[in-house]
């Protein structure tokens, strides 16, 4: 990639006033991987995913309550998450390049196997679908059957640009079930910002904060600062655990304090007080162990599956034909649109596969268990950006309440498409 023409590309994004997810990006900045597959990376690190599921019984030499210490594990996963989603996949001399947009009806199927000695740990399945594609939206799940355990959610973007960094707005949610305990996560996404763009050497910076709201009512607030252009650490954040939301509107009240890089090591301290980098190590990234992803080859799989579909293209963005990158992309988004003219003719829609989407201003929906996760944590639930407060007064003309919910019992009577 020139200089020139990376600098041309960043004046075209800088003059563009919409949403810069749906822009089409040039070849030369393009990742052969869909965009549908970043969020396999939910469940890369087993070990730590199902962790929870065996904790029943009080720790020895420690007096708190075994919902609290299931909490400070699923955070210690949801760091883990982080760093594999947004740092171990570009390290050394790589930088972020735009993947590709997914289109609508896209899936990506595969498995987390097991490589335990004893095979504790169990299989995770990634079962992930596009289930919009304006605005663009994936479904996801991770589906551990062994510790009957599921990670469900999904997410959609909104990116802008300002001044020096293309910033990114996060939509949906996770949630997180224990199914043997009863016991669910909710956990907004935060926003994010690519730095680097003016050097041509793009990465990722969380900002601002994200909360992880449990079901046995404790409450844990994540602040993330970042490397900035002059001073400071790349990938830095601050965690506080409450034992609920009221407690945690005074910090004076926080139980725990976790402090560090969620790319690197953290450690933890009781009560709200900034733990020093060489206090009680919490994480240390460096130890966390990824299960190996296993994927059926691609002569096998469905044409909806992302690699089979995006093969062409995938296969000329590496050897860097522009031509056949252009030509492919070309027709796979006119066959889209092709489908959607005939929808549009035949007024009708296409069917999603296993996800979803419910309506939960209906009355039905009124007491479920996702919309109670909500309001104990003062969350909104509206069609807004992830971890925007109830009382936000900026959303409160927003009416729309849909979410998109995995159908675990339409994947299991899945005929066709497997992991």
């Amino acid at each position: 990639m020139s200089t020139s023409s990376w600098t041309s590309f960043l004046r075209s994004i800088a003059s563009y006033n919409g949403d810069l997810s749906s822009l089409t990006a040039p070849p030369f900045i393009l990742s052969p991987t869909s965009l549908l597959e970043y969020s396999q990376y939910w469940g890369t690190n087993t070990e730590l995913l199902v962790a929870p599921a065996s904790m029943t019984e009080s720790v020895a030499d420690n007096d708190d309550p075994i919902e609290l210490t299931r909490l400070l594990a699923v955070i210690k996963w949801f760091l883990a998450t982080l760093n594999t989603q947004y740092a171990s996949r570009i390290r050394g001399n790589h930088s972020e390049k735009k993947p590709l947009n997914p289109f609508l009806g896209e899936v990506f199927v595969a498995k987390f196997k097991d490589q335990s000695d004893d095979k504790s740990l169990g299989d995770t399945e990634v079962i992930l679908e596009q289930v919009s594609h304006h605005p663009p939206v994936t479904g996801y799940a991770m589906l551990n059957r062994k510790h009957n355990t599921l990670l469900e959610g999904y997410n959609g973007i909104r990116a802008f640009m300002s001044t020096t960094a293309l910033n990114v707005r996060q939509y949906g949610h996770a949630v997180l079930e224990y199914k043997d305990l009863d016991e669910q996560y909710l956990i907004t996404l935060p926003p994010l910002h690519l730095e680097g763009l003016l050097t041509g050497s793009p990465r990722v910076e969380l900002e601002q904060k994200s909360y992880i709201q449990a079901s046995t009512g404790y409450y844990a607030v994540l602040e993330y600062s970042g490397k900035g252009y002059f001073s400071g650490r790349s990938n830095t954040f601050k965690c506080r655990i409450y034992k609920n939301y009221e407690q945690s509107l005074n910090k004076a009240n926080a139980l725990y304090t976790v402090s560090g890089q969620w790319s690197n090591t953290s450690t933890i301290g009781r009560g709200p007080e900034t733990p020093s980098s060489a206090g009680l190590m919490f994480l240390d990234m460096n130890k966390v162990k990824s299960e190996k992803l296993v994927v059926k080859p691609i002569s096998k799989q469905h044409h909806l599956e992302s690699r089979r579909a995006w093969q062409k293209v995938a296969e000329a963005i590496t050897k860097g034909d522009y031509k056949v990158i252009s030509d492919e992309k070309s027709k796979i988004e006119n066959h889209q649109r092709a489908l959607r003219k005939r929808e549009e003719i035949n007024e009708s829609a296409w069917e999603r596969r296993w996800y979803d989407d419910i309506d939960y201003t209906s009355e039905e929906h009124q007491n479920d268990r996702y919309i109670k996760l909500f309001e104990m944590a003062h969350l909104s639930a509206k069609n807004v950006p992830s971890g925007v407060r109830d009382t936000n007064s900026k959303y409160l003309n927003v009416d729309t309440k849909t979410h998109w919910r995995f159908n675990l019992a339409k994947f299991n009577a899945e005929k066709i498409i497997h992991c």
